[in-house]
């Protein structure tokens, strides 16, 4: 018998609770449950009962593969939101002009850390929708979106399991102030084994012409790409990096929608 690609269980310690709540995320999700027993060990059902299994526990939702495990935690984004409330300059904000009261579509939503800084720059009147196409990825973040205390300054994240480009093509012109893709750099430095797990699940198909094309369509002022400083991928779509700083991997580049809309 072969093993499922995704399924989801609970720790081993889990009461009745949280199987109720791993039920409900597996109904969510549309994946397999699985029944765990107490004490039973992870490693021997990974491989064989699944490839990889999401583990509902007392931390929440977390994914689990050979390689390692990840979860949803704000991480920097906590940081930056820190900063933000107290008036320090973001490089996300600034480049794309964030305000009170904007729609925010970010095309690759990941662990969402971007998604939650601008949940906070657009605040309770603002929108923010994040887009994942990795169903196990979508799950980690829109789970632990779910009991995240995001606090009355920021709006919610709504989260949506697609393909960006196709989902781009099924809105309409004009309907989002600022779109955003955070492509997964396609020659990573050497990072925690929580980042290599979550690379095997992440989109590593590169931004291409035609969905910055869509993005341009849909937003009402820029689409905001962020690319590693080391690669020429922003240039290769017309793309002139904005001024950050010199000891930062990141840059930032935008694009002004095809209609703007002051």
């Amino acid at each position: 018998m072969q093993p499922v690609p995704l399924a989801v269980t609970t720790s081993s310690k889990a009461d009745e609770a949280q199987r109720e709540e791993a039920r409900a995320v597996a109904a969510r999700w549309g994946l397999p449950w699985m029944s765990r027993k107490p004490k039973e060990g992870i490693a021997p059902w990974l491989g064989i009962k699944a490839q990889a299994l999401l583990v509902v526990g007392d931390d929440g939702v977390t994914l689990w593969a050979p390689g390692g495990s990840f979860g949803f935690h704000a991480g920097m984004a906590h940081l930056r939101r820190m900063r933000l409330a107290a008036g320090e300059p973001d490089t996300f904000v600034r480049v794309a002009e964030l305000r009170a009261g904007d729609a925010v579509l970010d095309c690759t939503l990941g662990l969402a850390q971007d998604a939650l800084v601008a949940s906070l720059a657009v605040g309770p009147s603002g929108r923010v929708v994040g887009v994942e196409k990795s169903v196990a990825l979508c799950a980690v973040a829109a789970e632990g979106l779910r009991h995240f205390e995001r606090g009355p300054d920021s709006c919610a994240i709504e989260v949506h399991h697609a393909d960006a480009h196709a989902y781009l093509k099924g809105l309409p012109s004009a309907s989002f102030d600022v779109v955003f893709f955070d492509p997964m750099f396609g020659k990573p430095k050497k990072a925690q084994a929580a980042f290599e797990v979550l690379r095997l699940f992440a989109e590593h198909a590169p931004l291409t012409a035609q969905a910055l094309e869509e993005a341009r369509r849909v937003a009402r002022r820029w689409v905001v790409v962020k690319g590693a400083r080391y690669s020429d991928d922003l240039r290769k779509l017309g793309i002139a990096p904005e001024p950050t700083s010199r000891f930062s991997d990141v840059t930032w580049g935008r694009v002004a929608a095809l209609a703007p809309v002051p």
